[in-house]
């Protein structure tokens, strides 16, 4: 198991601490004696200093507990303190770009971490987390000193959760998020080898990193630690481990996804709004959105961002979620370019609102749902509601039941059967959707919601609510 865990659970304890989060929210990291001796020589390092002051590292200081809180922590030997992750994602959340860049940014560190003797124990790609649409490595404990002829202990861990997904993603379009939710521990080189055909042997990095990886496995008789040993005894240097990881640097920065047309990556540009309308829902969205300051919107359908953009003006973060994984590779990408002007960051995820991330790993707590990461006192839901009650059969009450329980104000459009949008999701289907119409909707938005503002756009198929969340008395 990765060391990660604790970011997002209450208390977990593995071999060389136990991570943990107060009452406030901080962040603290107990250590074992080995553990504290490892971050104290890191923390030496011009290494560690370069590498928090430009943000590719979490921001991290050994502190000394009060009484009350070393007697929830325990006997250890020494306690860290981090700084707090915005909002914690995955990988098989993220868009390819994305995985590519904290790959990048993984191997980046372990080469500048080498020239000081350090490494990494592991390469798993949950290491990494972010802040809007900069990579930061949070797992601190993971850096120990280089023993002499030691190899890099997270190559394995790092071809299977960094570069097979990209490698399925780049040569043969196939979505590499399934397989990093169906296994934390990410793609085996045998299954990544028995993807990949005899032309993708002449691709770069394939034969090297997949089928060699997978028929040394294959031929392995003795376990991890005893290959370690016979490595050091045999004298491995870590010229060898640098040309490997230079090696990767150069292959995944080749890489590049160039994907058909998605069903939804051009919607922004091809839909059915006319020029009067889309002004108008920007207006309405930004007029609701300024109603107060929100730590935390979920832009749920988000597309390629437009209203992720305007909620930002008046946020510290939007996460902005689709389904589509190329409209999300498209909005991560013009983000980059084009960071938000003003306000706070966005965090663009794949996240499909009627497939959504369950609780994964030991007892369900090492990877939490979305609900139980952070929730939101902004929800955008707009363009979206005709998709999952008709195109998914989600049933329009639990839709808003589970909108209300979320907490947060909610900015909703509703969409009519007359629009031409659900025109063509009810062609081929028979109507059986009699609870969806307009009445039916308000009443049901009124009973969980108190209604704030409402407006029809010119088009007479489609209304903009604004509600806020009822209260508890």
């Amino acid at each position: 198991m990765s060391t990660t865990l604790n970011f997002e659970a209450g208390s977990y304890r593995d071999r060389d601490g136990r991570i943990f989060l107060d009452e406030s929210g901080a962040i603290y990291r107990t250590l074992s004696s080995t553990a504290l001796a490892e971050w104290r020589a890191l923390e030496q390092t011009g290494f560690f200093k370069s590498a928090v002051q430009a943000k590719r590292l979490i921001a991290t200081q050994e502190c000394d507990p009060d009484n009350e809180l070393r007697e929830s922590i325990g006997n250890w030997a020494g306690c860290l303190q981090h700084e707090v992750v915005p909002f914690v994602t995955y990988p098989f959340e993220w868009s390819f770009g994305m995985l590519r860049d904290a790959a990048l940014l993984h191997l980046e560190l372990l080469s500048d971490a080498l020239n000081e003797d350090f490494t990494f124990k592991d390469g798993t790609a949950y290491n990494v987390q972010w802040f809007g649409t900069t990579p930061i490595f949070i797992d601190i404990v993971s850096l120990e000193r280089w023993k002499q002829g030691s190899p890099w202990a997270g190559y394995r861990q790092f071809c299977q959760t960094f570069l097979y997904p990209l490698f399925l993603q780049a040569y043969k379009n196939i979505p590499f998020h399934p397989w990093l939710r169906g296994r934390l521990d990410g793609i085996t080189p045998e299954e990544c080898r028995s993807l990949m055909s005899f032309r993708d042997l002449f691709r770069r990095g394939v034969a090297s990193h997949v089928m060699l990886h997978a028929w040394l496995q294959s031929r392995r008789s003795v376990d991890e630690v005893d290959t370690s040993k016979a490595l050091q005894s045999a004298g491995f240097h870590k010229d060898l481990i640098r040309a490997n990881v230079q090696g990767l640097r150069k292959v995944i920065r080749r890489l590049k996804w160039t994907p058909q047309q998605s069903k939804w990556s051009d919607y922004a540009e091809d839909n059915s709004y006319s020029e009067v309308d889309r002004q108008s829902k920007a207006e309405f969205v930004k007029v609701a959105s300024r109603t107060q300051w929100h730590k935390l919107v979920w832009d749920l359908g988000c597309n390629t961002g437009t209203y992720s953009r305007i909620a930002s003006e008046n946020s510290d973060l939007v996460i902005a979620m689709d389904a589509d994984h190329l409209a999300i590779e498209r909005l991560y990408q013009s983000l980059k370019l084009r960071p938000p002007a003003s306000g706070g960051s966005i965090l663009p995820l794949v996240s499909n609102v009627v497939d959504p991330a369950c609780g994964l790993g030991w007892r369900g707590l090492e990877r939490k749902r979305l609900e139980d990461r952070g929730r939101p006192s902004l929800i955008l839901f707009l363009a979206l509601i005709h998709h999952l009650v008709i195109g998914h059969g989600v049933p329009l009450h639990e839709l808003l039941e589970w909108l209300a329980e979320l907490g947060g104000s909610l900015i909703i459009e509703f969409v009519s059967k007359d629009d031409p949008m659900v025109q063509r999701l009810l062609r081929g289907r028979v109507d059986n959707y009699t609870d969806y119409t307009q009445s039916n909707f308000e009443q049901l938005l009124s009973q969980k919601f108190h209604l704030v503002r409402r407006e029809a756009l010119a088009s007479g198929t489609r209304t903009l609510y604004f509600a806020e969340a009822r209260r508890l008395s």
